[in-house]
This record gives structure tokens, C-alpha cells and sequence, in this order.
């Protein structure tokens, strides 16, 4: 089969690159040419443009940054896709964004595929990362092997919407962790601790968590490089405050995150590493979180 991959940024280049690797027959498209000259130099195919890409393959991934982009390139997609085809969609959208948007493409004859990751960029560069799954078992089954190339652990979760609902879930933890990681790095270095020492006490500790032990070295290192902007959070964030309301379920530490997060990108700007949520922190304390032995960037 042979597959599309549009959006090659911090994470979606990685999947595509990840597809490639595995000897997947790959075209590629990008607004930046530079981002698709990288995968043409691993062996893909590069469109000139999304529908020129839609033309020329069986089936197409699409990692975008927020549902408006998913649903532009979904309209370009459908000039060129042929009936039958799966549109596999890695973005981390609401329930509501993939039953509509699906439906959209079914008027094409085009099938969705929800497929968002979560684990971070540095996993996803691995072939590493955790793939959440919604739709077909039919399709689920076909693609399982496009699927396998990028991640490690699969999980079919049900039919579409079942995965957003989860990666949602899975996000909002992590931003509870963050913003906890901080505020318990904080007091041990208020505290008079070792924060290098800390740091391991922590992870070797049932107080540990995969926020801890991957972000918790970005924010010790200073670098607060995460690949992962303010803007991302809030937009999880919201997604998960609609499902509490939808569902019934106050979600109190969420909310309180939510607002943190919005402080954050009042200070910082959208664009800052969600990572520099700590940083409200640090400068309100005038304290910084800093120790010696932790990477700028995780590998």
C-alpha cells in the first residue's frame, strides 16, 4: 500500500520517518519544503501539495496542530483520494472534531482511522510512542502493520471517538503531573535538598510518575525544551473540561491545571514549552530549579 504522511513537524515527522524506516512506500507534504526535503533525503516521495499528494497514494496519515488544520487538509484530501481509501488521523482531536470530521470524509467514500500518540516526542523518534486507536476492526486490522512502524504499544480502543476520549484522559494527567512535579521539586529545593538527589529519590519512589522521570529532567536542565507549546495544553485541557461536562464528572484538579496553564501562557506566550508551567513557579519564588547532570532535550 501506498501511504501519504502530511504534517512533519516536531512529531509528525517523526511518525513519517518512522513509516519510512520500516519500508513503507511514503509520500510526504508540508508546508515548510524544508521538513519534506528531510524525508525525501530517508527515501519518501514529495508532493508538491496536499491534493497532489491525495493523487498519488492509497491511503494518508495527517498529524496537524488543532482540528481547523485537520479539516482543511481533510478537503484537500478529498480531491484526490480515491473511494476506499483510509484517512488515519494522528492529531489529538475532541470526539466531537472526529465524528464530524469523519463523517465529512465519508461523503468521498473516504474511511477515518483516529490514531492519536501519546509519550512524547522523544519516544515517537524511537518508533517508541503509544498508539490510541478508534475505528473499524476492518481497518484497525489493514493498517496494523503502518501502525506498528511508528509505535510500539497498540491499543485498539473501540469504534471512533473511543481513542480521543482516552488521549484527552491521558493528556490531562500529564499536565496534573506537571504542574505537581514542579511544586514538589520546589519544596525540596526550599527544602535545603540535593536536587539531583531528589529527583531520584522521587523516581525510585511511589510518589514517581512518566512526567517525573522524562519532563522533570527538561525543567532540571533548564532547557524546558519539551517539543510541546502552552497553547497544545490549553487545547487538551479544554478538551477534557468539555468530556467533564458532558460526562458528569468534576474534574477539580483539571480545572485548577487549566488555570495555571492560562497564567502560563499570559506570561510566557502560547508558543512557550508547556514545560515553562514551573517556571510560574520558579519566578514567583525567585528560586530557580536547576542541577547538574540533566539533558537539554530527551533522547
Amino acid at each position: 500500500m501506498r501511504y501519504g504522511y502530511v504534517g512533519l513537524g516536531n512529531l509528525g515527522g517523526h511518525l513519517a520517518a518512522s513509516l519510512i524506516r520500516a519500508g513503507h512506500s511514503v509520500t510526504v507534504y508540508d508546508r515548510d519544503p524544508a521538513l519534506a526535503a528531510r524525508h525525501r533525503d530517508l527515501g519518501a516521495g514529495v508532493a508538491g501539495s496536499v491534493a497532489e499528494l491525495a493523487g498519488q497514494v492509497d491511503h494518508v496519515f495527517t498529524c496537524l496542530p488543532h482540528p481547523a488544520a485537520s479539516e482543511a487538509v481533510l478537503a484537500e484530501l478529498m480531491t484526490g483520494l480515491k473511494p476506499g481509501a483510509t484517512w488515519i488521523e494522528n492529531s489529538t482531536l475532541g470526539r466531537d472534531d472526529v465524528l464530524r470530521l469523519a463523517g465529512l470524509a465519508r461523503t468521498c467514500g473516504v474511511r477515518m482511522l483516529e490514531a492519536p500518540v501519546t509519550g512524547g516526542v522523544h519516544l515517537a523518534a524511537r518508533g517508541e510512542i503509544t498508539v490510541l486507536v478508534g475505528g473499524e476492526q476492518e481497518l484497525y486490522d489493514l493498517h496494523r502493520p503502518a501502525l506498528q512502524a511508528i509505535g510500539s504499544r497498540i491499543f485498539h480502543m473501540g469504534p471512533l471517538g473511543s481513542a480521543a476520549v482516552i488521549k484527552v484522559i491521558t493528556n490531562m494527567l500529564a499536565f496534573i503531573h506537571l504542574v505537581a512535579d514542579g511544586e514538589a521539586l520546589m519544596l525540596a529545593k526550599r527544602g535545603g535538598l540535593d536536587l539531583k538527589t531528589a529527583w531520584e529519590a522521587i523516581a525510585a519512589s511511589s510518589g514517581t510518575s512518566f512526567v517525573h522521570e522524562t519532563e522533570g529532567q527538561l525543567i532540571l536542565n533548564g532547557s524546558y525544551d519539551i517539543a510541546f507549546t502552552m497553547d497544545l495544553a490549553l487545547k487538551d485541557l479544554g478538551f477534557a473540561m468539555g468530556f467533564g461536562r458532558e460526562f458528569g464528572v468534576p474534574l477539580d484538579l483539571a480545572s485548577i491545571t487549566s488555570q495555571t496553564f492560562l497564567k502560563g501562557k499570559a506570561v510566557y506566550g502560547g508558543a512557550a514549552q508547556s514545560t515553562q508551567i514551573v517556571k510560574l513557579l520558579e519566578d514567583a519564588l525567585g528560586t530557580d530549579l536547576r542541577a547538574e547532570g540533566f539533558p537539554a532535550r530527551l533522547e
